[in-house]
């Protein structure tokens, strides 16, 4: 597949006439033109119910959710999650789930339902993501177990023994 060319005097695939230019001058690219051609008709988000209140979820996973994923990844921080789920369900979602006793398991398939039906509403059900999230964590647990069984302890390896006396 070849990759359309934006440079002057490339394919006509740009929608908007070159614009002559004095030499020198930058040549500015408008992502809002270019995002304004390109709209499609607004897609409303999937709603859902937990723990008594009603979510809207966003059309399409918002820029900062795929941003704070990685660093969530690698971080056990209270406040990392809170940003990552609160560009989902809004700011206060985590602190009412907590309240209400929201079990990391329940997390785990709500997380799970969420992300699949931001991208194709309809496209995993509730019984799926629980079906899902318990799959991955059988696996989690088995990979635990062979990285357990796998590595031995070596035996009188480490600190020399030392003979008690002091020098």
């Amino acid at each position: 597949m070849r990759r359309p060319d934006y440079r002057r005097g490339g394919d006509d695939a740009v929608t908007e006439p070159l614009i002559e230019q004095a030499e020198g001058e930058v040549v500015v690219a408008d992502f809002d033109a270019f995002f304004a051609e390109q709209a499609e008709p607004e897609r409303k988000g999937v709603p859902l119910k937990l723990y008594g209140r009603t979510y809207t979820l966003p059309p399409t996973l918002p820029a900062l959710f795929t941003l704070q994923l990685h660093r969530v990844q690698h971080s056990a921080r209270p406040d990392d999650i809170r940003r990552l789920l609160g560009s989902l369900f809004g700011p206060d979602a985590v602190d009412h789930w907590t309240e209400a006793g929201m079990s990391d398991r329940h997390l785990g398939i709500v997380l799970l339902w969420s992300t699949a039906n931001v991208a194709e509403p309809g496209a995993v059900s509730m019984e799926r993501a629980a079906q899902l999230y318990d799959e991955r964590e059988a696996a989690k647990g088995k990979a635990a177990a062979r990285r357990a069984q796998g590595k031995p302890r070596p035996k009188g390896k480490g600190k020399p023994r030392s003979s008690g006396k002091r020098s």
